[in-house]
């Protein structure tokens, strides 16, 4: 059968069992670059068709403004909308580069760009900068390729952004101060399995700081804070996650120990709806009856508790 298939394996791959044997004939018959780039030729819409029909998921402001007419037609005359979805780390130390895609306009080498960051609130200036793009660049699978400009429906990697950048943010001209952000990305799994990390040598506690948060920020998924313990908490979407993580943390760190607590889920469970019955409960005396039904708190609710104007007086 493997003959007939074109499939050619080493004698010792022959002599592996079940799902490793499986996994090896499959990664040898359909290999993942083809088969990936035959189904994005041949399946997914270009920019220019994608965007007339997404554009009231992408944009934030009101669909008939020029922005969204801009980003609606892919037009690469239109003002610039871009959006960064991710922080690579470049070969500068501690530097990274700003990866995005480009809905409207074009990106050029020097050009002056508004950064709106997620916090950003039209009309105000709070998470909001001006700055210049120090390069542009196109990614070539592990190769980069420096280029003057990128216009709309092509990905971009954009250098000089990094200490205004986050994770995410939204890119337009610099005098296009009536423009509102494109939505943030949301994502399908959350950040909800934690680990404790903390140095063996004292030595290296400003490695593991600086490691913890180049890594955090070259990744979306990735959450890390540090309690008033002192501890360095990570947080990501499962175990394969956090493994990867420590071992590029620990490769940034040179090679030194670190330990890693047991990996903890958190769980944060809430009410969505009013429940559907009444429940009772009777003391053990017989005296006394309890009812309880479970439904959302009321908007406002959970501010007034915190502000000490709701509470057990």
């Amino acid at each position: 059968m493997l003959e007939k298939l074109g499939v050619y394996m080493k004698p010792e791959e022959k002599e592996l069992l079940a799902k490793p044997l499986m996994k090896r004939v499959m990664q040898t018959w359909l290999l993942a670059s083809t088969a990936l780039l035959e189904m994005m030729i041949f399946h997914l819409p270009s920019p220019y068709t994608a965007q007339r029909y997404r554009v009231e998921n992408l944009y934030e402001g009101p669909l008939d403004d020029k922005y969204a007419t801009a980003i609606r037609n892919c037009d690469p005359e239109g003002p610039l909308m871009l959006y960064v979805s991710k922080m690579i780390p470049a070969s500068d130390k501690g530097r990274f580069f700003a990866f995005g895609r480009v809905f409207s306009g074009k990106v050029s080498t020097g050009m002056k760009v508004r950064i709106m960051g997620p916090n950003y609130v039209p009309g105000e200036k709070k998470d909001l900068f001006v700055k210049s793009v120090q390069r542009t660049v196109i990614w070539m699978g592990k190769n980069q390729e420096t280029v003057e400009d990128v216009p709309c429906g092509n990905t971009v990697a954009m250098f000089g952004l990094d200490q205004f950048i986050t994770k995410n943010a939204t890119l337009t001209n610099e005098k296009e101060v009536d423009a509102h952000p494109l939505r943030a990305m949301k994502f399908s799994v959350s950040p909800v399995v934690r680990v404790a990390v903390q140095c063996k040598i004292a030595s290296d506690l400003p490695k593991l700081v600086e490691g913890l948060k180049r890594l955090a920020k070259s990744d979306p998924m990735v959450v890390c804070t540090m309690e008033e313990s002192g501890e360095h908490i990570f947080a990501g979407a499962g175990k394969l996650h956090i493994e990867i993580f420590m071992k590029d943390l620990q490769d940034f760190m040179g090679g030194a120990d670190i330990k890693v607590s047991d990996p903890v889920v958190s769980l944060r469970e809430t009410v969505l709806e009013r429940s559907c019955r009444t429940v009772m409960s009777k003391s053990p005396n017989k005296h006394n009856r309890l009812y309880m039904e479970a439904r959302p708190m009321e908007d406002g609710l959970a501010e007034a508790i915190d502000d000490a104007r709701v509470g057990p007086f």
